[in-house]
């Protein structure tokens, strides 16, 4: 798979499907879950990347936490909010509430941009602190923070802002 590089002075093209087109765009979509459902999926951490690029985006911002044991295996995936095209809400108290019902000893929180640049904000940066706060508080490993975009992904840990 190739990633394209993306300059900021350029504003990229939304993609216009078909409606059968969309069809088939959503029934690979369902054959891949399928496929990953039913073999190791968080083996490596390009299988991590390519897991989050699959399975979180969308139109809207959408925010997901992979809840791991203390082996690292993944126990759930939840979507834990749905937003707008440039916002999502997020509340630590519910990502944690689910992470002790889970028995889960570490997380991954990720979350897309729709239009496709996947540069944290602010708004991001200052969200991850107070999870990470929180998550700490509580003995809960926050391993990263993985903002997905268009064809392109990025790890606040690998950042050094985690």
């Amino acid at each position: 798979m190739t990633r394209k590089m993306r300059t900021p002075a350029v504003e990229p093209q939304r993609l216009r499907f078909s409606a059968q087109e969309q069809a088939v765009v959503y029934e690979a979509r369902q054959i891949l879950l399928r496929h990953l459902n039913q073999n190791p999926v968080l083996t490596s951490w390009q299988a991590v990347l390519d897991y989050c690029a699959l399975t979180i985006r969308g139109d809207v911002e959408r925010f997901h936490v992979l809840y791991l044991d203390r082996r690292n295996r993944l126990i759930s995936e939840e979507c834990l909010a749905v937003g707008t095209v440039d916002h999502v809400p997020v509340y630590p108290r519910e990502m944690l509430r689910c992470c002790l019902a889970l028995n889960a000893s570490a997380l991954i929180i990720v979350h897309n941009h729709p239009a496709g640049d996947p540069e944290p904000s602010s708004a991001d940066l200052a969200m991850t602190k107070e999870i990470g706060k929180a998550c700490a508080s509580l003995g809960v490993v926050l391993h990263d923070h993985i903002i997905t975009g268009a064809g392109r992904e990025t790890s606040l840990r690998a950042r050094g802002e985690l």
